[in-house]
């Protein structure tokens, strides 16, 4: 028989700043995978981050499927989801860590709305980013802009 089991009531306690249904988990778990999967996990948690920022920005869709599978003039607002590599991910426990946290209410994005891997993008599009959006800061091969 093993001893008392003590568990962290504040663990318990808790309350997620988002309610998603069980498909909007995946899609957000499968798009952080697959945009961050190689970032540690702040690296994750900054992406998650930017998604939630999207959904609760009025200028985007409102629900994080919508989001994450939203098309501007043909193009895929996210890499994975153009190049198929959202569709083959397996998402790892450090990014199902860093989801919880983003949901739970942690965001350490100062806002941040976009980010771009520069040496992975199209020099057009990082024109776009440079040119329009306000640079915020960069982490890992990210780098994050409002």
């Amino acid at each position: 028989v093993s001893g008392p089991r003590v568990v962290d009531c504040a663990t318990l306690e808790q309350e997620m700043a988002y309610e998603l249904s069980d498909e909007e988990m995946d899609v957000l778990l499968r798009i952080v995978e697959a945009e961050a999967g190689c970032e540690d996990e702040e690296g994750k948690l900054l992406v998650a981050n930017v998604i939630l920022n999207r959904v609760s920005n009025e200028a985007f869709p409102d629900t994080v499927k919508e989001v994450v599978f939203q098309c501007e003039n043909g193009v895929s607002q996210f890499s994975p989801i153009s190049d198929g590599r959202y569709y083959e991910v397996i998402v790892s426990k450090e990014t199902i860590h860093a989801v919880s946290r983003a949901i739970r209410g942690e965001d350490i994005s100062d806002g941040a709305l976009y980010f771009a891997a520069r040496e992975h993008a199209d020099a057009d599009r990082m024109k776009w980013f440079d040119e329009k959006l306000t640079f915020l800061f960069a982490h890992g091969a990210h780098e994050f802009f409002k």
